[in-house]
């Protein structure tokens, strides 16, 4: 396997399992001059700041990064850091210093890090207010570092220097829950880094054993996704996967979706955790939160119901049948929040269900929303209708007859309201609830109804291709036409390109008979990524990433698409 190498200015460096990462990135869309340690506990805090220095003064040094090691090199001296285990990081300095700092020097009865020396072993430890957690820096090898802002209170420069004219050192920082033993290593800097190198083969070859030279971002995409995992903590009881170990660190209840798809072939069981994870915090009405990280769980608004659609596709794409007790599970849950769209967003005398908000759709700030808020939309009533055909088929297999009958006639009920009622002739309009007023946009959002493949008639299934393809630039599929007033290169959702309308757009197409059209879309968005890495969306016209740069549904985005193009390819007739 080639190691993949990175810039930490666009994707942080960290470990599988890690609540912190190393990265400049110190708030959203904040770059700081220097590398922190940034942690996600209770929310993004930078805590410690890392400056390599020569003679005591800071000096500008070349950083480097693999998925095992990042080192600062400067002349003849270097800094590697590389991690024990997810909460611990091991720094070794050779004719390089560095000064390892509080982040924030100001500190409050309420906020800040504090410094203190431990008299028991002799351990400096800063203690962070934002994280509600310590850092204790042990010295391994060379000389006691230089220390200032010991016990001091206010505003004081709080840190440690590893000075680099006594010979090579090395010191272990911990991130800790409170009192505890002393991390004792027990192999050598070396050991370690091989040690985490042959983890992320293992996993690299689980994810994408089918990588080629013609998926050549598959090792890098894979990374993000390792690196953006944590450990069960706060309200998060499963390993997840973070959206990003940026500021974009939480779990949206859709985004979950596309990660459980990109690791269900080679790693099933954290695939699963994915997929259900935001189901632990389901509520008794069947809502699902909006989203979910370590110390806050949110329901002001929800998300899209693609759940069916995923569950269908992820059972499709796991290695070995899903436990019967957890389709049961699945199949309840499912129910539960399927109900809850057919009760809590259905007005009286309607036949489809609403959004309160363009944030409900995922597509936040969609021109679709424009007019209205409160609107009926073809996506919604599409994702129902394959969440209740999931549904049927889950209760035909536990052997739920009468429901999967009911299910299959509510799906296509839903079907031909949608199309009864928001069908226009060649597009699909939007609708006010209570004055039943309707328009269309030029937002990719009306067309997602084409997710229904062939379910959906052939007339609208072609007039949808046909507009589907006018979105399509060098690099993808717009979110709003270039062509309209309206669109914006960093638009959000009016303009940039996304990875989950991709998916979930090139996977309608296929399943549709636009096969052609279905490969056009995928080679694009797959071309995107090698070029410009796993930003959160594009500039549709440049191809430029934006936001948040290490996005790991982009990155599963790309998974899902690679893997299915070299199946696609390696069984084509030679």
């Amino acid at each position: 396997m080639s190691i993949p190498a990175f810039s930490v200015q666009e994707i942080p460096f960290s470990y599988h399992g890690s609540w912190f990462g190393v990265s400049p990135v110190v708030a959203p869309h904040t770059y700081a001059d220097d590398l922190h340690l940034v942690s996600h506990q209770t929310g993004m805090h930078p805590v410690l700041r890392f400056v390599p220095t020569v003679g005591g003064a800071r000096v500008e040094a070349t950083v480097e990064a693999t998925p095992s090691r990042l080192s600062w090199v400067h002349g003849r001296g270097r800094v590697d850091l590389a991690y024990g285990r997810a909460d611990a990081i091991r720094l070794r300095g050779r004719g390089l210093g560095l000064r390892v700092s509080s982040a924030e020097p100001e500190l409050t009865p309420f906020s800040g890090t504090y410094l203190y020396r431990d008299p028991v072993d002799g351990a400096h430890v800063f203690t962070s207010y934002e994280t509600g957690r310590r850092y204790r820096v042990t010295v391994l090898t060379g000389r006691p570092p230089e220390a200032a802002g010991v016990q001091a209170l206010g505003r004081a420069e709080r840190g440690l220097h590893l000075a680099d004219d006594g010979g090579p050192w090395e010191i272990l920082v911990e991130e800790a829950d409170g009192e505890r033993e002393p991390y004792a290593p027990s192999a050598t800097f070396d050991e370690v880094v091989a040690s985490v190198e042959a983890e992320f083969a293992v996993f690299v070859d689980a994810v994408a054993p089918w990588r080629s030279a013609d998926t050549p971002a598959a090792e890098l995409a894979a990374y993000v996704l390792w690196s953006a995992t944590v450990r069960p903590a706060g309200f998060l009881k499963r390993p997840a996967v973070l959206m990003s170990k940026h500021w974009m660190d939480k779990v949206w209840s859709w985004d979950h979706c596309f990660n459980a798809l990109a690791l269900a072939n080679g790693v099933p069981e954290l695939a699963l955790d994915q997929f259900r994870l935001v189901f632990d915090h389901q509520n008794g009405a069947g809502c699902l939160p909006d989203s979910v990280t370590h110390s806050e769980v949110l329901y002001n608004f929800v998300k899209p119901p693609i759940h069916g659609w995923a569950f269908r596709r992820l059972r499709e794409r796991l290695p070995h049948d899903v436990d019967r007790a957890v389709v049961s599970l699945v199949y309840r849950q499912l129910e539960a929040w399927t109900n809850f769209w057919l009760t809590a967003r259905v007005a009286p005398g309607d036949a489809l269900p609403h959004y309160h908000h363009g944030n409900d759709s995922g597509w936040d700030n969609a021109t679709t929303f424009d007019p209205d808020h409160v609107i009926q939309t073809s996506d919604l009533a599409a994702f129902l209708v394959l969440q209740m055909r999931e549904l049927a088929d889950l209760a035909r297999e536990l052997g739920l007859e009468a429901d999967a009958v009911a299910w299959r006639r509510a799906a296509d009920r839903m079907c031909d309201a949608m199309l009864r009622q928001l069908w226009a002739g060649d597009r699909f309009v939007a609708r006010a609830v209570g004055s039943r007023h309707t328009w269309m946009s030029s937002s990719l959002l009306d067309l997602m109804a084409i997710v229904l493949g062939d379910a959906l008639a052939t007339g609208p299934r072609t007039a949808l291709a046909e507009r589907i393809r006018a979105h399509l630039t060098p690099y993808g599929l717009a979110s709003e036409l270039t062509s309209s007033g309206h669109y914006r290169s960093d638009g959000y959702w009016r303009g940039p390109i996304w990875a989950p309308s991709t998916v979930l757009i090139e996977d309608g197409l296929r399943r549709g008979g636009f096969t052609d059209l279905a490969a056009d879309v995928s080679s694009r968005f797959r071309a995107l990524c090698e070029r410009s890495g796993f930003a959160e969306n594009f500039d549709a016209l440049t191809g430029e990433g934006l936001r948040d740069r290490a996005y790991t549904w982009t990155a599963s985005g790309y998974l899902i698409l690679a893997e299915a193009y070299e199946r696609r390819r390696a069984s084509a007739p030679r």
